[in-house]
């Protein structure tokens, strides 16, 4: 198969802010980088830029964008915006600590540790809701870049869904993939396979990074 037919998509998470280190549900709160994501932002950029990506997407949220940012101007790329891959809506909650919603809502905790794909909180999306619309953006941008690399800069319960999606992991998928802030991930595709993981949550470029298991 010529390698033109082959279509390459990095899935970036979005470096460190404080709602990552305050271990709060994030959500749409639109928190911005903090001084270490920042610096994770440059080092994926250093890491991304010799793949020779030939477009740059980010969901809205400031801190995909400022990661997406730094990847731009280290590429010499516009960032453009695909609101297919904002952060999934939480609803009420958003920019509360974890820890308060294991103490205050502890049959939803249980389902978000052992079934999140059940968890359907009044005023958010589920996951499902994020797989079929992170999934539609992403089948666009493949046809629309058909053969070129893609960055693709996002957020957590954007990229796990999309794993799952590409690869047809069966639910419950959500812990079955983990991606650290400022990581990133490969997926080629091409019309006979459709897509295939290339690499998973390569960490390798950051001084330091975040990591969350619940």
């Amino acid at each position: 198969m010529n390698s033109e037919e082959r279509t390459t998509i990095i899935l970036a998470r979005h470096g460190e802010c404080r709602g990552n280190t305050d271990g709060l549900f994030r959500g749409r709160m639109d928190f911005p980088l903090n001084e270490r994501g920042r610096r994770q932002a440059e080092e994926l950029a250093g890491a991304v830029t010799p793949l020779h990506p030939s477009t740059i997407y980010s969901s809205p949220l400031l801190r995909a964008a400022e990661t997406a940012e730094a990847c731009g101007r280290r590429c010499s790329l516009p960032v453009l915006i695909d609101e297919g891959v904002n952060n999934i809506s939480l609803g009420p909650w958003e920019g509360r600590p974890k820890t308060e919603i294991a103490r205050e809502s502890p049959p939803e905790w249980d389902l978000w540790l052992k079934d999140p794909e059940q968890l359907d909180i009044q005023g958010g999306e589920t996951l499902q809701q994020v797989l079929l619309r992170s999934m539609e953006s992403l089948n666009s941008l493949v046809k629309r870049h058909k053969g070129a690399t893609i960055l693709l800069v996002t957020h957590r319960t954007v990229i796990k869904p999309l794993l799952a999606g590409c690869l047809a992991i069966p639910s419950p998928w959500f812990w079955k993939t983990h991606t650290d802030t400022a990581a990133y991930s490969i997926l080629h595709f091409d019309d006979l396979h459709g897509y295939s993981l290339y690499a998973l949550n390569r960490t390798d470029h950051l001084s330091s990074f975040t990591t969350e298991w619940i």
